[in-house]
């Protein structure tokens, strides 16, 4: 059995970097040397949601996990004038992986995480060595009915069902509710993710971006076509390990890369949606062996 060191002697550095006129703040442990992991986070949270996987991972890859712009801790200046759309969070996160010189990654994707950073997959098949999709979406019956509000707002963008979505979700009862729902023993959950989460949600015209991320969340499904495409003629090593209770995106959409990539490894644990609050250990070590042993 693959073993998992102990993580009490890791180095972290946090650092920003300038990117498509932004200041992207990242997470980086591990030798420079090293295969590159790229950690991309999801809704509502941030690198920080990784902070447990990197010290698990941090002596075999080189750990590089951003924030993406609207999340965590990365600066956009109010002069740039961001248009917030995962075709502009793509093109920042490119710019990002230009700046620090990446020309080979294996990628880590999560719920926003998937259609960002296969957006540049498919940009740059060749760099990606190999692809971790823990609840990463790709595929219509992978969408739950949880997404029952948000497809209304996609239907009729008025400022009712804007109000709606953000009352249901964008506050602290709302995030606790995505990190719990589905965990056996909530215990497990530390509670200073969501608490960070929901606070950093508070800010000045964060909820805006958030609704606004939510309505360009429906040019996403057309792009599904091109990352299975990506799936099919690459055959990265693939591991797709998903909390199968999470609501928003549902074991089907797990199942379906298969479809795609018939060597894919599809795995479905006891937990939710944020998988790495109740499973860090064992997605480690599944990373290992499934990217680990692939990667040079």
């Amino acid at each position: 059995m693959t073993t998992v060191p102990s993580s009490a002697a890791t180095v972290i550095h946090h650092r920003f970097a300038d990117a498509d006129g932004v200041r992207v703040f990242y997470r980086e442990a591990g030798d420079p040397a090293a295969p590159v992991l790229l950690l991309l986070h999801g809704f509502p949270s941030s690198s920080h949601q990784f902070r447990t996987l990197i010290s698990l991972l941090a002596d075999r890859f080189r750990i590089i996990a951003p924030d993406l712009p609207g999340f965590g801790f990365t600066e956009v200046p109010a002069e740039r004038h961001y248009r917030y759309g995962f075709d502009a969070l793509a093109r920042t996160l490119g710019a990002f992986v230009d700046a620090l010189g990446l020309k080979r990654y294996a990628l880590y994707v999560f719920d926003y995480g998937a259609p960002t950073g296969l957006r540049l997959a498919v940009a740059h098949p060749e760099r990606v060595t190999g692809l971790v999709s823990q609840n990463g979406n790709t595929y219509l019956e992978g969408l739950g009915d949880a997404w029952a509000p948000i497809r209304a707002y996609w239907s009729e963008p008025s400022p009712e069902n804007r109000q709606a979505i953000r009352d249901a979700i964008l506050h602290l009862e709302g995030t606790r509710w995505q990190y719990l729902h589905g965990v056996d023993d909530p215990a497990l959950v530390a509670p200073e993710a969501y608490t960070l989460d929901a606070l950093l949600l508070e800010r000045p015209g964060n909820k805006d971006i958030q609704l606004d991320l939510f309505l360009d969340y429906a040019n996403n499904l057309e792009r599904y076509p091109d990352f299975q495409r990506f799936f099919r003629t690459s055959r990265v090593p693939t591991l797709v390990i998903w909390g199968r209770h999470d609501p928003f995106f549902i074991p089907p959409g797990a199942e379906a890369f298969k479809r795609d990539n018939p060597d894919a490894v599809v795995e479905l644990l006891d937990t939710g949606h944020f998988a790495l609050e109740t499973h860090a250990a064992h997605i480690a070590r599944r990373i290992r062996e499934v990217i680990g042993s692939a990667v040079a």
